[in-house]
């Protein structure tokens, strides 16, 4: 599991954040259009408002073992529980080493548009063994998220535009405050219903649908 060094990750934010300073105030949208779709600004959710469990995740898509989690146990997740109206899924970006890869990664997916998020988040995930191979080696990551970011809708000034805009950025800080005030100090965390769940056991498949049935079975009885 690894841990998040909440310096580095906020050190990461106030140089974006430093980086708009001085800049026109544009509300926070001009010049950083999605390719298709609304920047996002608030949570991201999927499934149904009236789904008996909430489950809220915290997970950086540059954490080895967030990768595990979304490779072996969100698929199940989503065919049988949240698309089946039992779980809604809000999903905050926690982000982690490399910071400034994190951040930058996050806000694309960000601008990419509700209905784009997931897509980027997914390419993102499938991406990050090659980008830690690239900072384990010293590589230039800025150049490789560039061009990642540039294969899909945003290129040159549209991936600057994105990554220094100050709506966009407040809505990740926004996240990690979140888990911040919720304690959260490692990725992936996940609550259900405000709980935290502890322990491994829910990072597999068969263990979180284990501890999803056991708190449905819960309210059943209730």
């Amino acid at each position: 599991m690894l841990k998040l060094t909440r310096r580095a990750t906020f050190a990461a934010f106030a140089a974006l954040a430093l980086s708009a300073c001085g800049q026109a105030d544009t509300g926070g949208t001009d010049g950083a259009a999605a390719p298709s779709g609304e920047i996002l600004l608030n949570d991201i959710t999927f499934g149904s408002d009236d789904a008996p469990l909430v489950m809220t995740e915290y997970a950086s898509w540059t954490c080895g073992a967030c990768l595990q989690y979304h490779t072996d146990v969100v698929p199940m997740l989503k065919a049988d529980y949240i698309d089946t109206g039992k779980v809604k899924l809000i999903f905050r970006e926690f982000p982690t080493a490399p910071a400034s890869l994190s951040v930058n990664g996050f806000l694309l997916a960000r601008c990419s548009g509700e209905a784009n998020y997931y897509g980027m988040l997914e390419d993102l995930f499938e991406a990050q063994p090659a980008m830690l191979s690239l900072a384990r080696s010293g590589g230039d990551l800025d150049g490789a998220l560039r061009e990642f970011a540039a294969e899909r809708g945003f290129a040159g000034d549209k991936y600057d535009a994105c990554i220094e805009d100050e709506a966009v950025l407040s809505s990740l800080v926004d996240a990690v405050n979140k888990g911040d005030s919720q304690g959260v100090n490692s990725t992936p965390t996940v609550f259900i219903n405000g709980q935290k769940l502890a322990g491994f056991e829910w990072r597999t498949a068969e263990g979180m649908k284990a501890v999803l049935d056991e708190r449905l079975a819960a309210l059943d009885a209730e």
